[in-house]
């Protein structure tokens, strides 16, 4: 399986009044995806933010210098902040 690269990117979850949420990224205005839950939104983020790498790539374009990527191994600590319900 090959390496992921791991992004920090701060996310806004908007909630829609017919349920859901909408996310942007306000660092990276390509990136707009939703879904019904928290859960299934974040995970259409990893996909959307993939489409936008591939688009950048393929333009031969450089993805935004504030885009940050994230260590994430092993041996490296990381920061990473979200919301939880209890």
């Amino acid at each position: 399986m090959a390496a992921r690269t791991i992004y920090k990117l701060p996310l806004l979850f908007e909630p829609q009044t017919e349920g859901g949420y909408t996310v942007t990224c306000p660092i990276l205005p390509e990136l707009i995806t939703e879904g019904d839950t928290v859960a299934e939104a974040l995970d259409n983020v990893a996909d959307a933010l993939r489409a936008i790498v591939e688009a950048y790539e393929d333009l031969g374009c450089s993805l935004p210098s504030v885009l940050r990527q994230a260590a994430f191994d092993q041996q490296t600590p990381f920061w990473i902040e979200t919301a939880v319900g209890a």
